[in-house]
């Protein structure tokens, strides 16, 4: 039995993701779901343990990954997959792990040129479509670039930002329909951190959604519902390119100020960056500022209606937000996945790991690793060593602004239950189809009137 719909189609999968991932960009998003067309539904117990692979982004966009992980964890935590949509990988999936290759980044290359850091990427793609970033670099450029925008996630930066975070939360909040079902992604998770994305860049807020299509536009670049082939979607990225450039050349000729583009234009490091690169590094800030944060917020909303007992504990203890935030992080886990490549030969769990292979660390697995997590299948708001997660990654590029995501969530979870005994999830959750960002594109719920 295998996964795949087709069962008699192996040696054309694996000459369309051989073709694909040497770099023939001839090959359609379309044209290769539907050689890897699954049901997301199957019981991965069903199959032989070669013939798992949790990376198709329909079990994510359906939620039907979690016992993928757990027969990997329990089985083989470290996992070859030599037929995927992806190409091979390796699946590295318990804690322990996934904090090693994290932390040896001397050994795990995160570089674009060997294939970046998703599951997905083309080694050796140097052309108008790959983007160059500083989380797809390594040591020194990586760092270099890094500290250009790590000020402005400083403690003290965050804790400037929380009043008018507060205040642009309440306005939110007060503006909420009673009694009628909406799309809490749309109208909260979305909104907010939209506002943020435009203050960090010091655009216009008018200008706020445009930030938001354009992180979507990237999540999107693989899924043949939106885009035939990537390079449809680039057409879209290109004007987000032309946007921060004009306002990238402007501020080069002002006095620097504390906003990631004055930051960006006033470094050596970054002052001269191509416009690929410059592109990369735009898209990375959005999308660690919006995706990330965003689908926290209404994966927060999602737990506490399906764990009813931690939501009155919550509503019982007020003081337990700031533990339950770091709680909602690593039970969504919003960054399913990080790659890397081997730059040499080397041994992980028991098995050799070779130079050039691919290697996932699956974040999303990892905080779900009871042997590291105790009772890490329960939400539980009131968890002891609660920061003790894989959700941020480790070492050289662990989430710079995870601080600012950590207070975002905090405080719109104070005002939510200063306002609100219960925001009801009232109809089915729409998961994103994609095996990198854990998102959710819509979460109905109503708030009845007291």
């Amino acid at each position: 039995m295998s996964q795949y719909l087709d069962e008699t189609n192996s040696d054309q999968r694996r000459e369309l993701t051989e073709r694909r991932f040497s770099g023939d960009l001839s090959i359609s998003n379309k044209e290769l779901m539907k050689a890897f067309a699954i049901d997301p539904d199957y019981d991965p117990y069903d199959l032989a343990l070669d013939e798992i692979d949790p990376s198709h982004p329909s079990l994510f966009l359906h939620g039907t990954f979690w016992k993928h992980f757990e027969r990997l964890r329990n089985e083989d935590p470290v996992h070859y997959h030599e037929e995927s949509i992806f190409g091979p990988y390796w699946s590295v999936t318990k804690y322990a792990d996934i904090q090693y290759v994290d932390t040896h980044h001397g050994i795990f290359s995160s570089h674009q040129k060997h294939g970046g850091i998703a599951l997905g990427g083309i080694p050796g793609r140097d052309d108008d479509y790959s983007l160059p970033m500083f989380i797809a670099e390594d040591p020194p450029k990586h760092d270099e670039q890094r500290k250009v925008v790590s000020p402005l996630f400083s403690p003290k930066n965050v804790n400037d930002l929380e009043p008018l975070i507060r205040e642009r939360a309440c306005s939110i909040l007060d503006n909420l329909p009673r009694n009628e079902e909406f799309n809490w992604v749309r109208h909260v998770s979305v909104e907010l951190t939209a506002q943020m994305l435009a203050t960090l860049f010091d655009v216009p807020q008018e200008d706020r959604m445009k930030l938001i299509d354009w992180s979507d536009t990237i999540q999107s670049l693989s899924d043949p519902d939106e885009y035939e082939s990537a390079e449809e979607g680039f057409l879209k990225l290109f004007e987000c390119r032309d946007y921060f450039q004009a306002y990238f050349d402007e501020r080069k000729t002002q006095p620097p100020k504390f906003d990631l583009i004055s930051l960006l234009a006033h470094d050596p490091s970054t002052n001269e960056m191509d416009p690929r690169e410059f592109l990369g590094n735009i898209m990375l800030l959005i999308v660690g500022g919006n995706d990330t944060t965003r689908n926290s917020i209404s994966g927060g909303v999602l737990a506490l209606n399906e764990n009813p007992a931690e939501y009155d504990k919550l509503r019982e203890n007020l003081d337990l937000i700031p533990n339950m935030v770091s709680e909602i992080i690593r039970w969504q886990s919003p960054v399913a996945h990080m790659a890397r490549t081997a730059n040499e030969d080397t041994e992980l769990g028991g098995k050799t790991i070779k130079k050039g292979d691919r290697v996932c660390m699956w974040y999303i697995s990892g905080n779900r690793d009871d042997e590291a997590i105790p009772h890490a299948d329960q939400f539980l708001i009131d968890r002891e060593r609660v920061r003790q997660h894989t959700a941020f990654g480790y070492g050289i590029h662990r989430c710079v602004g995870n601080r600012l995501a950590e207070m975002q969530l905090r405080v719109i979870w104070e005002e939510i239950m200063k306002r609100f005994p219960k925001v009801e999830v009232t109809g089915e959750p729409i998961g994103l189809a994609s095996s990198f960002i854990h998102g959710i594109r819509e979460l109905p719920v109503t708030i009845r009137a007291s």
